[in-house]
């Protein structure tokens, strides 16, 4: 018969392990202590704010001494057309983002890991890679240039070549929201199809080489073989993303869009930063933009637990 071991000598030994193992990293503690300092200053002492979406807040009385509204100023969210609008282009415009940021660089990546020439193979990817690191201001200067209907490229192009009169890219709203979604898109190809290049990699090559010997094409063994194994970080990376829902980019939109194209272009984040910081209707901004947080902050939690159930995916 096993001898039973004393439970308080048990916790000793773990809490002695502990204090060894601490010992031994302390520095690396101390080296996270600015970057926690950081995080407290910036993200969670601006939290105490949030005690606006409840008050009707006005600057000269503070938060002690503004009266309470309790949840009037969701409900007027939920009654306020303009306010329904933008919950709804946000979701349009993020989950067709999520759609093809997924898509498109995966098949980029297969084609891409086809190529056998290396130096042209990272040429390629480069070029591809390099948009992910210019910011949206630059870019938007940029492609208002490009999609001007007074002398932009895209627009000349499309005159000389197919006789289309002019089209006003950013200021209709038929295509205002394709316009950011394919710019987006091309922006951020690159660097979504490192992830998927990182996974093609770790596939086993004994699995190619058993279905060369059954007679497997090339499109059969991406059928067969390359996209079942890719499968988890597949679904990883689209889970991961269900947290962004609500994030259908505030930069990009900001840069861009214009008052012709709110009806199908205004989301959340510049409708807050509008009637907010533009407008002062600080209180009721303040109510929008909690409620996008904690829908974002559920869909995080759920996107998490998804992927772990479904593809073993954990952080900790």
């Amino acid at each position: 018969m096993q001898p039973t071991v004393d439970l308080k000598q048990q916790t000793a030994a773990v809490g002695t392990r502990k204090q060894w193992k601490l010992k031994g990293t302390w520095q690396l503690h101390t080296m996270l202590l600015p970057a926690l300092v950081i995080v407290f200053v910036f993200q969670y002492i601006p939290m105490l704010g949030l005690v606006m979406a409840f008050q009707d807040y006005e600057p000269w009385l503070g938060f002690l001494h503004s009266p309470w509204v309790g949840l009037e100023h969701f409900k007027t969210m939920f009654e306020y057309e303009d306010a329904r609008q933008v919950i709804w282009n946000t979701l349009v415009i993020s989950t067709l983002k999520i759609i093809f940021n997924l898509a498109i660089p995966l098949a980029f990546a297969l084609l891409l890991n086809e190529i056998y020439v290396m130096k042209f193979k990272r040429t390629v990817q480069t070029i591809v890679y390099l948009p992910h690191f210019l910011s949206w201001v630059i870019l938007g200067g940029i492609l208002i240039d490009m999609l001007s209907p007074e002398g932009g490229m895209v627009n000349r192009v499309l005159t000389a070549l197919f006789g289309i009169e002019p089209i006003f890219f950013l200021g209709d709203n038929d295509w205002f929201r394709t316009v950011v979604v394919v710019t987006d898109v091309w922006k951020e190809c690159g660097f979504n199809t490192i992830v998927f290049l990182a996974a093609l990699t770790s596939i086993n090559p004994s699995l190619y080489e058993a279905a060369i010997v059954d007679g497997a094409n090339r499109w059969q063994q991406t059928i067969y073989i390359t996209l079942p194994s890719m499968l988890p970080i597949i679904i990883v990376v689209g889970t991961l993303s269900l947290g962004n829902i609500l994030n259908a980019g505030f930069d990009q939109i900001l840069n861009l869009y214009n008052p012709l194209v709110y009806k199908t272009g205004d989301i959340i984040d510049t409708y807050v930063y509008r009637v907010g910081l533009l407008n002062g209707d600080f209180s009721y901004a303040t109510a929008v933009g909690l409620f996008k947080s904690i829908i974002s902050f559920i869909l995080v939690v759920t996107g998490y637990r998804l992927a772990y159930k479904y593809a073993n995916y954990k952080i900790f």
